[in-house]
């Protein structure tokens, strides 16, 4: 063979060579970015044995009255309220006589009324703020983010009536339900400008939903509230929960998003199957929904205008939810699942306990309230 020939061959073969390595290279970089990508969308996976962790144990029965709270947990019987540390050390109390107590938390606040009952207690971290009688059966309560509070109550008159106290337990406002039917939920807006309500009218042939949004007008020290606006839902539909992302509005059926546009309110983006769950964090809803009978739970995080920020299967029975301001927390089956509001997995942690109820601390952990106890685990 001539010497040009074997020069040729030469050529061609560190071409070959050298195309291999380039390809190579490109391969390498792509699973590096890919592996990169799955770990920040799968977050940190980790096994907890949570009988490890900080915290105190409890039986079953005693674990079920307890709700994380604040950077402790909050115990409610029938008999008494009280705010105790993470080694189960009381820090205070309130007593009660309910019949059926019900816990609502918002931040370092709570109310803890009596459903079906005539009394509520309204605490936060540090104290008892006020305790109240009412003169009909509590339905609901829910706290504002700095504490205002609305019950929800039968009335002997009328469909029900929403009553408004300020943080300092002295009654804002009381509304009487007479012609839109009987009121389920309601919200208050971010800046605490104004409370909706929601009712459902069953007098007709067909029921109708109801929107009712409440101003509230701060002058001087007192608070006082007018009626604002008025919207109906034409279908069958109820509206069983309400919540605001900054001044926008947003209420909650079985399978759809309802939000105020053109003074109407209409539904926003495709139905879902069934909605089990909404919160929203940092101006995203994360709702938790499911396709069908015995289909898996999915978790559908969604921006204000109705983008997509994630969406995926998660597990097939929902423990308890928490969030703050920034994360959100899932215990789905033996799993703890931490968000934030980007749609990434900061966490995945596997537990090898029951999980009752969680919450968030100050100080970036969970407090998690199982069938063995109370626990504190990093996120």
């Amino acid at each position: 063979m001539s010497k040009e020939g074997n020069n040729s061959i030469d050529r061609k073969l560190r071409y070959a060579i050298i195309g291999f390595v380039v390809l190579l290279a490109v391969a390498i970089a792509l699973l590096i970015v890919v592996a990169r990508t799955e770990e920040a969308n799968k977050g940190s996976e980790r096994f907890i044995r949570l009988s490890g962790q900080t915290g105190f144990s409890c039986e079953y029965a005693e674990a079920q009255k307890l709700y994380a709270f604040g950077d402790g947990v909050l115990k409610v019987t029938k008999e008494r309220v009280a705010y105790l540390t993470l080694s189960g050390n009381e820090v205070f109390s309130a007593t009660v006589s309910y019949n059926n107590p019900q816990c609502y938390i918002n931040g370092r606040n709570c109310v803890v009324f009596d459903s079906d009952g005539y009394g509520f207690v309204v605490m936060n971290t540090d104290k008892v703020l006020y305790d109240k009688p009412t003169e009909n059966k509590i339905q609901s309560a829910i706290l504002s983010d700095s504490g205002l509070c609305a019950v929800i109550t039968e009335s002997m008159d009328a469909y029900g009536e929403v009553i408004l106290y300020n943080t300092d337990g002295s009654q804002i406002s009381r509304w009487s339900s007479y012609n839109s039917g009987y009121p389920i939920c309601g919200a208050f807006s971010e800046n605490e400008d104004y409370f909706a309500l929601t009712t459902l009218n069953t007098t007709g042939a067909v029921y109708h939903a109801y929107v009712r949004l409440f101003s509230l007008i701060y002058e001087d020290d007192s608070i006082t509230t007018q009626d604002y606006a008025v919207f109906s839902v034409d279908d069958t539909t109820i509206l069983s929960y309400v919540d605001y992302i900054g001044s926008k509005f947003f209420a909650y059926s079985s399978d759809r998003i309802f939000t105020i546009q053109n003074d109407q309110l209409i539904p926003m983006g495709e139905s879902f199957g069934t909605i089990n769950y909404v919160r929203i964090v940092d101006d995203v809803m994360f709702i938790v929904y499911a396709n069908g009978v015995n289909q898996l739970n999915q978790l559908k995080i969604l921006s204000s205008n109705g983008t997509v920020v994630y969406d995926s299967e998660i597990g097939s029975d929902v423990n308890a939810i928490a969030s703050n301001d920034d994360l959100y927390a899932i215990s789905v089956d033996d799993r703890i699942l931490v968000f934030d509001s980007e749609g990434r997995v900061r966490s995945d942690i596997s537990v090898d306990e029951d999980i009752i109820r969680i919450g968030f601390t100050d100080n970036n952990r969970l407090v998690v309230v199982s069938t063995g106890g109370v626990h504190t685990v990093d996120y």
